[in-house]
C-alpha cells in the first residue's frame, strides 16, 4: 500500500498515456459539458416552432378562403334568383306608376329600372364564373371534360371534413419537405386535399388520407447551418406577410364581411338572407297588385 505525502494532492493519472489517444471534444460536447446549448440548435428549434406557426395560419386563411367562395357560389346559386325577381317587380312597378301618371320624370325612372333587368354583361362578367387564380375554375373544367360539375354544399363544410383537412395540412405541408422532389410530391397532394375540402367532399379527404399514410414517409429535416436557419426564418416571415395580406383581403371583400355577421353558422345566414329576400318579394308584389287595380 502507498500512502501520499501530506499536502500533495491525490494522482489523476495526468500521464496517463489512454489519455492521449481519446478525440478532442466538439462543439456540441463542449457546450454540453459547459451546461449551455449550441447557438443553431436554438436557432433550429425557432425555425420549427415558426414553420409550424405558418402553417396553422395558412390553415386559418385557406379555410375562411373556402368558407368565402362557397358562400359567394351559393349566395349567387340560391339568392340569385330571389334578387332578379325584385329587380322585375321594381321595373314593373315603376313601369305601372309612370302609365298612370305619364310623367317624365317617372318614365325615366320606369326605364332605368328596366334597364337594370335585363343589363349588357360585359367580359369580366361573363368569364367570373369560369376563371379563379389558376385559371379554369373544377366547375368550368368539369363542363369542358364532360365530368360532372360539384358545387358546394355548403358555405361550411362539416366538422369531420375539417378536422380530415388540418391534419392532413398538418403533416403533408410542402414545408416540410427536405428536398425539391419531396416538395413537389407534396405540392401535387395538397392541390388535391384543397380541392376536396373546397367541395366539402369528407369521403374523397379519407382516401386520401389513406393514401398518405401508406405513402413513404418524409424524412425529419435535419438542423442546417446558422445562415440557412436565418434565410429560413426571413422566409417563413415573407410568406406570413403575404398570407396576411391575402386574409386581410378576405376580411375586408364584401363577402367576408357577410361572413363576419355569423362567424358560428354561415349557412345560417343565407337562410336568413333568403327570408329577407321573400319579404321584400311579398312587398312588391303587393304593390304592384295595387298599381294594376
Amino acid at each position: 500500500m502507498t500512502h501520499e505525502a501530506p499536502g500533495v494532492p491525490t494522482s489523476r493519472n495526468d500521464d496517463d498515456p489512454q489519455d492521449e489517444a481519446r478525440p478532442a471534444a466538439g462543439p456540441e460536447e463542449a457546450a454540453e459539458a459547459a451546461g449551455r446549448e449550441r447557438p443553431e440548435a436554438r436557432l433550429a428549434r425557432a425555425v420549427r416552432v415558426a414553420e409550424q406557426a405558418l402553417i396553422e395560419f395558412e390553415i386559418a386563411v385557406e379555410t375562411f378562403r373556402v368558407e368565402v367562395e362557397n358562400f359567394s357560389r351559393l349566395h349567387h346559386q340560391r339568392l340569385g334568383p330571389m334578387y332578379t325577381r325584385l329587380d322585375e317587380l321594381d321595373a314593373q312597378i315603376a313601369e305601372a306608376r309612370a302609365a298612370k301618371t305619364g310623367d317624365p320624370e317617372d318614365l325615366r325612372k320606369a326605364e332605368e329600372a328596366r334597364s337594370v333587368v335585363m343589363p349588357m354583361p360585359g367580359v369580366d362578367e361573363l368569364f367570373h364564373d369560369w376563371m379563379d387564380g389558376d385559371g379554369l375554375s373544377p366547375e368550368a373544367s368539369a363542363m369542358l371534360t364532360d365530368q360532372p360539375v360539384r358545387p358546394p354544399k355548403r358555405v361550411r363544410p362539416a366538422e369531420e371534413a375539417r378536422k380530415l383537412y388540418r391534419d392532413l395540412v398538418r403533416r403533408a405541408h410542402p414545408d416540410l419537405a427536405q428536398d425539391e422532389t419531396e416538395r413537389a410530391r407534396r405540392d401535387e397532394f395538397i392541390a388535391r386535399v384543397n380541392a376536396a375540402y373546397g367541395r366539402g367532399d369528407e369521403a374523397v379527404l379519407k382516401e386520401l388520407a389513406e393514401e398518405w399514410e401508406a405513402g413513404p414517409v418524409a424524412p425529419q429535416p435535419e438542423l442546417s447551418e446558422a445562415d440557412e436557419l436565418y434565410a429560413r426564418l426571413e422566409w417563413l416571415s415573407h410568406r406570413k406577410e403575404l398570407l396576411t395580406e391575402v386574409a386581410q383581403d378576405l376580411e375586408e371583400s364584401a363577402i367576408g364581411a357577410m361572413l363576419r355577421m355569423a362567424p358560428d353558422d354561415p349557412d345560417h345566414l343565407l337562410e336568413e338572407i333568403a327570408e329577407q329576400l321573400l319579404g321584400e318579394v311579398s312587398q312588391r308584389e303587393a304593390e304592384l297588385a295595387a298599381l294594376v287595380q
